[in-house]
């Protein structure tokens, strides 16, 4: 079973919500919001819906930091991430979040369906805003909240 975040990384975070798919964790006064997914794989409507609770809270504060924590995850879906790339991100941009921090799983064949994916997006869509963000990987939530 699947760790969820080390208490003390979340000491000046508040649990936002929880649903069956995903933890939502923010700290208002960092401006930074984590998701961290609790499933293997997430139906793209759950994770458009869990985005759109996520939209909502930055719509209504000041955050510059969203932190990804995707290490539950054993499916890859091009789907969800084409729309969070070139649909979710993008909006997210105009709110002031320009930070994003990854985690993986550690499995190395996600991460490189995530770099095949990526290209092909990014080929696929050459006004994307990928230039314009400031994206990092990290190996544990702790590490994304320092970067």
């Amino acid at each position: 079973m699947k760790e969820t975040l080390n208490k003390s990384a979340l000491d000046t975070f508040d649990l936002s919500f929880e649903e069956r798919y995903a933890k939502v964790f923010v700290n208002d006064e960092e401006g930074i919001i984590i998701c961290e997914l609790l499933t293997d794989y997430v139906p793209i409507e759950e994770f458009k819906n869990t985005f759109d609770k996520i939209s909502e809270i930055i719509k209504g504060g000041s955050f510059r930091k969203f932190i990804f924590d995707k290490r539950a995850l054993r499916a890859f879906h091009q789907p969800s991430m084409e729309w969070y790339f070139l649909v979710w991100k993008k909006e997210m941009f105009d709110y002031g979040v320009r930070e994003h921090r990854k985690i993986l799983p550690a499995e190395k064949w996600f991460e490189k369906m995530v770099i095949i994916a990526k290209e092909q997006i990014m080929k696929n869509n050459p006004d994307n805003i990928i230039g314009k963000l400031d994206i990092k990987y990290c190996a544990s939530v702790e590490e994304a909240i320092a970067v």
